[in-house]
């Protein structure tokens, strides 16, 4: 499953997220929720989620960026089952560290879902889009 698009869903009262429309059969027996870099959440497929912290597990332990990362990755980590509705609960720990209220901004990107606070989503793209701009496929 390829994940692109930008979707403005709400969460309800209970901390639950409707997963957009066009992933839920993909993401129906699951998936793995995790604090993700710049204060975003990330909503794993589990085979993409193995994949990444078998990767995680390469790296040597006597790396202190290794530990870290590791931790990190794993200590904010949710296995989820979607309802039949398709919603997701996002536990509150997980929905305080993203700064995650009644809105929100889901994007697709290529093997995984982010969860943005939709301000901090908003300074993402303005602090990003001259470095987009910018990309130079010779570097």
């Amino acid at each position: 499953m390829r994940f692109m698009g930008t979707y403005r869903p709400r969460l309800d009262e209970k901390g639950r997220l409707f997963l957009p429309a066009k992933f839920r059969n993909a993401l129906a027996e699951g998936v793995v929720v995790t604090q993700g870099q710049e204060k975003c959440l990330v909503v794993w497929p589990p085979e993409v989620f193995d994949a990444e912290a078998d990767r995680a597990a390469e790296r040597s332990m006597t790396s202190k960026a290794a530990r870290s990362y590791a931790r990190m990755f794993f200590a904010g980590g949710d296995d989820v089952v979607p309802d039949k509705q398709g919603r997701i609960s996002i536990a509150a720990p997980l929905r305080d560290y993203a700064g995650l209220e009644k809105d929100v901004v889901v994007i697709g990107v290529r093997n995984r879902l982010e969860i943005w606070n939709p301000q901090a989503w908003e300074d993402y793209q303005a602090a990003e889009i001259q470095r987009f701009a910018d990309l130079d496929e010779d570097e």
